[in-house]
């Protein structure tokens, strides 16, 4: 009755979710998210998201990592890729390789791979360009 049918409909702008994994819980597959993500339990696969990812004391994860800023309290096991700062807290073990434009590492915190900062992630990232433009 009141509708324009001439105009089209608005699309609902999405909202970036907090997602978590509670303590106990074991995933295993992939999480692609556009919101924050928070770990807490045991996760076998990748992360890749838009926002940032908290892994608290407790939580482990067993794949790669992708994401805008992390603050990791737990067991990591491969390589993780942030495209601002990466925190690693006094509780943090990360046995793998690291991509970051900024790192932070509270004593008490364990590393063991490579270390990759600054200028590198711009690099991957035009790298990224010219590989679709090319595909």
């Amino acid at each position: 009755m009141f509708t324009n049918n001439k105009e089209p409909m608005k699309k609902a702008e999405t909202i970036a979710a907090i997602n978590m994994i509670g303590a106990g819980t074991i995933i295993t597959g992939d999480i692609v998210s556009k919101g924050d993500i928070r770990v807490d339990g045991t996760l076998k696969g990748s992360v890749n998201t838009e926002g940032k990812v908290v892994l608290g004391r407790e939580g482990m994860i067993e794949g790669d990592v992708i994401c805008k800023d992390a603050d990791i309290s737990g067991v990591i096991k491969a390589k993780i890729t942030v495209s601002q700062l990466l925190s690693l807290k006094t509780t943090a073990k990360l046995n793998g390789d690291i991509i970051t434009n900024k790192l932070s590492i509270e004593p008490g915190a364990t590393f063991s791979g490579s270390c990759s900062m600054g200028a590198v992630i711009k690099d991957l990232k035009d790298a990224g360009k010219i590989e679709k433009k090319t595909a």
